[in-house]
């Protein structure tokens, strides 16, 4: 148990703290919709009735849409664009082992189905960690958009207007100023890796070039 725990520990590291996160964020949110249910006159609800409010549903997914927005686009970009010097770039100088052609593998060794397989399974395949990301980005803009439009509706029936469709809410600059929020932050992120892991360091992470690597040393 213990190695099994080791061979996994950075995923399921990530996957409790996300489960703990996304429970504070719960626990949270549910106090203060509650107080401003309080301050209307509004009768409170209870943390199921707050999960299936679209204040929770588009507070959970218009930030899960930007995160998958840019790892899907960190994939991409990694594929083709370089950096001189950092741990987050393809080797400049000679071949980076993932520009390998699968098809060209020794098909006796332990590789991935798809790649024994070959054909469009393997033409698949071979950007299957990208197309994942995407899809799980369209997927969370949509629920975005209809808890978007449902919490939106809310406080238009509120001030004597007519509630909105999913699709007329993606319309509105209230849906756009949601994502760009958390879009630029997420690609702000990404270029300070790029650009600090060329000067600086974190021993025994596999995010870090070694210590005492030179700084114009790129890729692991």
């Amino acid at each position: 148990m213990r190695a099994w725990l080791r061979d996994r520990g950075l995923l399921l590291a990530n996957a409790g703290l996300f489960v703990v996160f996304l429970a504070g964020m719960a626990l949270a949110g549910v106090g203060a919709y509650n107080s401003d249910q309080q301050s209307h006159g509004e009768p409170k609800l209870s943390l199921w009735s707050y999960l299936r409010t679209g204040d929770f549903v588009e507070a959970v997914f218009e930030n899960w849409e930007s995160e998958f927005l840019q790892m899907g686009m960190y994939v991409v970009l990694t594929a083709y664009l370089f950096q001189r010097g950092s741990s987050e770039s393809k080797p400049i100088d000679g071949e980076a082992s993932q520009d390998a052609d699968p098809r060209l593998a020794d098909k006796r060794t332990a590789v991935p189905w798809p790649v024994r397989r070959g054909g469009w399974v393997l033409t698949v395949y071979e950007h299957s960690l990208s197309t994942l990301f995407f899809l799980l980005f369209f997927a969370s803009i949509a629920l975005h958009a209809a808890g978007g439009a449902r919490a939106y509706s809310t406080e238009q029936m509120e001030h004597g207007e007519p509630a909105v469709s999913a699709w007329a809410y993606v319309r509105t600059s209230q849906f756009w100023f949601e994502s760009f929020q958390n879009w630029q932050s997420e690609f702000l992120a990404v270029a300070v890796i790029v650009g600090a892991s060329v000067y600086l360091r974190e021993r025994g992470s596999a995010e870090s070039k070694p210590v005492a690597e030179p700084h114009h040393a790129t890729g692991a």
